[in-house]
Parts: C-alpha cells; sequence; structure tokens
C-alpha cells in the first residue's frame, strides 16, 4: 500500500511539474507561437493575395507546434489518473514505456484535431480578423455542449480503464489504443472549450487557464447519467475551497 502511494505521488508531481514547463513556455510565447498573425486586407475585401500572405506569416509548423505545447500543458494533469492506473498494473521494467506510450496516442488524437482546428482559426481570422465574433460563437456553442447530454456521455466514457496486458508487443497495443481511447473521449468533451481562446485577440492566456480549469474540474467529477445538466462542475475550486478552510482552521487551532 506504502509503494503504491507512492508511486501515485511520484506520477502527480512528475506530470505537474512537466505541465508547468509547459505553461512557461505558453505564457512566454517565443517566436508568437501562440498568435495568429495578421497581415492586411484589401479595401476589396479578403482576397488570395492576403490569403497567401496570412499563410505564409502563419506556417503550419508553427501552428502545430503551439497547438501542441497548450494540448500538454493543459490536458497534462488530467492524464495523472489514467497513468497512475497504467503504472500500477504495469511490471517496474516498463511503466515508464507504458505511460509514454499512452501519452503519445493520445496527444496524436488532439494533434490529428489541431489540424481541423487551425484551420478553422486561421479561416476565420482571414474572414474576420481581430475580430470577437468569432470567439463569441464558439463561445455560445461551448456553453450549450457544455451542458449536453451529448458531452456527459463523454465525460463518463473518460472514466473508462481497459484491461492491460503485461507482456511484450500486446501490452504496448493496450498501452497505445487506452492512449487513443482515451484522447478520443476527451476530444468529444472539449473541443469547444479548447476552440475559444485560440480565437480570442486579446486574452488569451487568461482563458486558457479559465479552460484549463474547468477542465481539469469536470474530469474529477462522477459519471453522471447523460442528460441536459446545468451544472458547472467546478470539484476542483470546491476541494481548493475545503483545503484553504482545514489549513486556517489548523492555524487557528495552533495560536
Amino acid at each position: 500500500m506504502k509503494t503504491s502511494k507512492r508511486i501515485r505521488y511520484s506520477i502527480s508531481v512528475t506530470i505537474l511539474a512537466v505541465s508547468a514547463v509547459f505553461w512557461v513556455i505558453l505564457l512566454f510565447n517565443p517566436g508568437g507561437i501562440m498568435r495568429v498573425k495578421h497581415c492586411h486586407v484589401t479595401f476589396e475585401g479578403p482576397s488570395k493575395a492576403s490569403l497567401q500572405m496570412l499563410l505564409q506569416m502563419n506556417p503550419v509548423s508553427d501552428l502545430m507546434l503551439g497547438w501542441t505545447l497548450m494540448v500538454l500543458a493543459m490536458m497534462l494533469p488530467k492524464l495523472i489518473t489514467p497513468v497512475q492506473y497504467i503504472c500500477e498494473r504495469n511490471f517496474k521494467s516498463r511503466r515508464f514505456r507504458s505511460a509514454i506510450l499512452f501519452i503519445f496516442g493520445y496527444t496524436a488524437v488532439w494533434i490529428v484535431m489541431g489540424f481541423l482546428m487551425n484551420a478553422l482559426i486561421v479561416g476565420l481570422n482571414f474572414l474576420m480578423p481581430n475580430s470577437y465574433i468569432p470567439a463569441l460563437l464558439v463561445g455560445i456553442i461551448a456553453l450549450i455542449w457544455q451542458f449536453s447530454p451529448i458531452k456527459q456521455r463523454y465525460l463518463n466514457r473518460g472514466h473508462d480503464h481497459i484491461p492491460l496486458a503485461a507482456f511484450g508487443s500486446e501490452a504496448d497495443r493496450d498501452a497505445l489504443t487506452f492512449g487513443i481511447m482515451h484522447g478520443i473521449w476527451c476530444v468529444g468533451a472539449g473541443w469547444a472549450l479548447m476552440l475559444f481562446p485560440m480565437l480570442l485577440p486579446a486574452g488569451h492566456n487568461l482563458a486558457m487557464i479559465a479552460v484549463t480549469f474547468i477542465m481539469i474540474s469536470e474530469h474529477m467529477e462522477h459519471p453522471r447519467f447523460p442528460k441536459w445538466h446545468f451544472s458547472l462542475r467546478l470539484k476542483l475550486l470546491r476541494i481548493i475551497i475545503a483545503q484553504i478552510k482545514m489549513n486556517l482552521k489548523a492555524t487557528m487551532n495552533l495560536n
């Protein structure tokens, strides 16, 4: 039992530390990789020339690098529980390998989604540069999706932990498959929330932090029957408030 607790604690600290490193990179935004660079639109409106200039200013490699960093920074804390599950069900010599395969499979799903997201982001910035309208529309969609039974189904499936083989290629396959399936359910639940910050002309970092908080909180909630459910799913906030109250009470008792 003590060994299991030590493993779980080590995994939590390691993943949070790696996530923090990615957050630092995102917040410093080297090379402006987290912003779509705009070009001037002709008086006639969007044109082929302005589109070519926009694509030149925003290479696919830069867009996908920024997207991948954002996914790793925001999503890694959500993977603590499944990685703990993987490590507790693997031999010591296979734990790191299986965890990496799981994270690779999970991230690959978000990267595929990133190509679609970035194409949409560039297109909307081309048609409506520096406009809050796309973000507003996606925000409304995200709000509706947030309380929908379809999203609840995806969140419920995100709690599924498949059986894992212990040896050989079967173990590698299971870890990778687990990551891919977990990524699919996560994309289904959080695609609108992830898209919203990317469309904001300003306040991108603050929106990313808020979305991360929401996505971690809803992942911590227990599965529910899929129906329209108007709940903010702020379990993480409730935990933080409870911890603050406990610490304040302990401090008062010491005094």
